[in-house]
C-alpha cells in the first residue's frame, strides 16, 4: 500500500500528458490533411519552397537553396508567346522539393490526387531540378488547384526556363522569406489580420486552406507594426519599399523601424562601394534642417539581400 496514491498519480499524469499531446500535436494535423489547398497556398509553398525557417540546407538562414518565381512571356522550348505571362517555380538542381511535392496528401483529398494524377508530381526530381506551376482540374463539377511539375508535361527544365528569363522576371521569394524570419520583421509585423476593424484597412483575414504546406507560417506573435499580408495591395512601389528599409524615417518620420541598410551589402547596383557614413552625415544634414533634400538612397546589387526581402514584401498581395 505504500506510496499507492503516488503511483496513482503518476499514471494518471501520464495519461493527462500523453492526451494533451495527442489534442495538440495529432488533431490538428489529421483536421489540417482535410483542408482544400487554395491557389494563395500552392503560391506560397511553392515560391518559398520546403523550409524558410532554421533548417540544416541552410543553417545560417542566408536565404539559400530556395526555388525562383519566374514570370515566362513565352514558351522556353518553342519560343511561342504566352498570353497572358505565367508564373512559374524554378527548383534548380539539389534544390529540396516543397511540401506538396513531397507529401501531396497536404493539399487535401483532390489537390493531393490531381497533383499525382494530372500534374504528375511524383515525377519531380531533385537532383535534376524542376519546374513548377499551379493548375486546376474539375473534380466532380468542383474546381481545385494543385501542383503540375512542368518538366514532366511540357519539358521545361530549370535551364530552359533561366536562360530565357530577364532579371526582372525573377523574384527571390523564398530567400526573402528566410531573411524576413532571421531579421525577426514578424516580432513587430503580423500576416494575420484580426477579424475585427481590421478587415477596413489590411484586408480580409486568410483561410483555413491558405496554408497547406507553408513552413513557417510567420503569423507573428506580436503587432507593434502594421499586418503586412496584403501589403503589396496597398502599395506595390519598390521604390518606396527601397527607403523604407534603408532608413525608415526618410518615408515615416517617426517610425520606430531599425535601419536595415546593412542588407544592401558593401557595393550597389553598379559595383561601386556604398559609404554608409556619408549618407548617414548627408541625412543628418537633412534631418536637422541643414539641407533640404534628402541623400539618394542607393539601387541594390542584384544579388543582395535587400532585394530578395523586397521581393517577398511585394509577393504579399
Amino acid at each position: 500500500m505504500a506510496f499507492r496514491e503516488y503511483k496513482i498519480g503518476a499514471r494518471m499524469f501520464g495519461v493527462a500528458l500523453s492526451s494533451s499531446m495527442f489534442i495538440t500535436l495529432v488533431m490538428p494535423t489529421m483536421d489540417m490533411r482535410q483542408a482544400i489547398a487554395t491557389d494563395m497556398a500552392i503560391h506560397k509553398q511553392l515560391s518559398a519552397g520546403w523550409e524558410t525557417g532554421f533548417n540544416l540546407q541552410d543553417p545560417f538562414m542566408q536565404g539559400d537553396n530556395k526555388p525562383l518565381t519566374v514570370t515566362v512571356h513565352a514558351d522556353p522550348k518553342t519560343g511561342a508567346p504566352i498570353n497572358p505571362p505565367m508564373t512559374v517555380y524554378v527548383y534548380r538542381p539539389g534544390v529540396r522539393m516543397p511540401n506538396g511535392v513531397d507529401h501531396p496528401v497536404t493539399l487535401g483529398e483532390n489537390g493531393g490526387m490531381l497533383s499525382v494524377q494530372l500534374g504528375h508530381v511524383k515525377e519531380a526530381n531533385a537532383a535534376q531540378g524542376a519546374v513548377f506551376g499551379i493548375g486546376h482540374g474539375d473534380v466532380n463539377g468542383q474546381q481545385f488547384a494543385y501542383i503540375e511539375d512542368l518538366t514532366a508535361t511540357k519539358g521545361w527544365s530549370p535551364e530552359d526556363v533561366l536562360s530565357k528569363a530577364k532579371d526582372e522576371d525573377i523574384a527571390h521569394i523564398g530567400a526573402g522569406k528566410t531573411l524576413f524570419v532571421r531579421e525577426q520583421c514578424w516580432w513587430c509585423h503580423t500576416l494575420l489580420p484580426e477579424e475585427t476593424q481590421d478587415w477596413q484597412y489590411f484586408g480580409a483575414p486568410p483561410a483555413l486552406g491558405d496554408f497547406n504546406g507553408e513552413s513557417p507560417t510567420a503569423f507573428g506573435s506580436d503587432r507593434k507594426a502594421p499586418d503586412l499580408l496584403h501589403v503589396a495591395a496597398r502599395n506595390s512601389s519598390r521604390e518606396w519599399l527601397m527607403m523604407h528599409f534603408f532608413n525608415p524615417r526618410l518615408v515615416q518620420p517617426h517610425s520606430i523601424m531599425p535601419r536595415y541598410d546593412y542588407l544592401w551589402g558593401k557595393v550597389d547596383a553598379n559595383g561601386n562601394k556604398i559609404d554608409f557614413d556619408a549618407w548617414r552625415k548627408a541625412y543628418l544634414d537633412y534631418h536637422e534642417g541643414r539641407s533640404p533634400l534628402p541623400p539618394d538612397v542607393p539601387m541594390y546589387a542584384k544579388d543582395s539581400d535587400i532585394r530578395s526581402l523586397i521581393d517577398f514584401v511585394l509577393s504579399l498581395k
